[in-house]
């Protein structure tokens, strides 16, 4: 995984990238020259408009990513997680009262056109984690929405963490985010102060293990950090010791045990998925074997937002979270 580069060498980054992904080249194959916004995505859809985009329909938590990357004042509408039990994390920084809620009371990523079309949004957009689902966006809902305005997606499958959110950013400068802010230059330095003291904790854990994971009625999930962007980096980058599980079902973000085997895996903390709401931690209060572990004896349990803003600000306020919690083990 890359090393982390100081703000000013990550804005140059990005906007050398921009520069050949942007409108700004004259040079782009294909380029509509009188286009006043021209970008390719992550997953190679150019779009093209006669101005920069101002008003967005947005996932919340990307939404919440660009609130951060200032940005909020486009935003005219949301889909996905909001409101409900577990859902806080996953929006922070994005004042849910002032952007409309467009989620679809159907099946999973359904979103209400009819609401999106009232909004006349100037752009879409969402990302991937796993290709070519987008999130809280289903096939049909993708169809209509196409209709009404181009889908601008930004793809986090097999990304490193720093990767998911430089794409981010990348994104958010083509929609006019100025990357050289002392704010954003602030929050890539608050990202690494955080992740210095993430691994600093990780030293002092010495033999200690930690598990991350979920649950259901039926099942516990153990997560496995190969391929979760931010359990990966805190493993990989800061060395905090995570359990790998050996046996992941099919798309490897996690192997799934009958809570009978709830303890295959030793765990003296247990990082706990923050969607489940107060229901799921009862599910653990309630499974016998769970109980054996350390982590449930002395109720070491750490909240993990698995779903946050993809921002640097987002990462750093989580990190230092994680960082307070890690701190009462020690």
């Amino acid at each position: 995984m890359k090393r982390l580069l100081p703000a000013a060498l990550v804005s140059l980054a990005l906007m050398t990238l921009l520069a050949a992904c942007g409108s700004s080249d004259p040079d782009d194959a294909g380029a509509n020259d009188s286009a006043a916004f021209s970008f390719t995505d992550d997953v190679g859809t150019k779009i093209e408009l006669d101005s920069v985009p101002d008003r967005l329909v947005v996932q919340s938590s990307m939404a919440a990513a660009l609130t951060d990357l200032g940005l909020g004042d486009k935003i005219v509408g949301v889909f996905g997680p909001l409101r409900a039990d577990g859902d806080a994390a996953q929006v922070a920084g994005l004042d849910i009262d002032s952007v409309e809620d467009v989620t679809g009371g159907g099946d999973y990523g359904d979103v209400d056109t009819e609401k999106v079309v009232g909004l006349k949004p100037d752009l879409i957009i969402t990302s991937q984690y796993l290709a070519p689902d987008l999130w809280y966006v289903n096939e049909e809902s993708a169809t209509e929405l196409k209709k009404l305005a181009p889908i601008l997606v930004v793809d986090f499958d097999g990304k490193t963490l720093p990767e998911l959110l430089d794409g981010t950013e990348r994104a958010a400068a083509a929609l006019g985010a100025d990357l050289d802010s002392a704010d954003v230059a602030a929050s890539h330095d608050e990202f690494t102060a955080a992740a210095n003291r993430v691994k600093q904790a990780a030293t002092e854990l010495g033999d200690r293990t930690i598990v991350a994971g979920s649950a259901a009625t039926d099942l516990f999930y153990v997560s496995n950090p190969k391929v979760s962007p931010d359990l990966s980096y805190w493993v990989e980058e800061l060395g905090l010791p995570i359990t790998i599980p050996d046996n992941p079902d099919e798309g490897g973000y996690f192997e799934s045990l009958s809570w009978e085997k709830a303890d295959k895996y030793p765990a003296d903390i247990f990082l706990y998925d923050d969607r489940i709401g107060a229901a799921g931690m009862q599910l653990f209060a309630d499974q016998p074997v769970f109980q054996t572990l350390e982590a449930a004896k002395n109720e070491a349990y750490i909240p993990w937002t698995s779903v946050a803003p993809p921002s640097y600000q987002a990462y750093a306020d989580l990190m230092n979270r994680l960082a307070d919690d890690l701190a009462k083990y020690l």
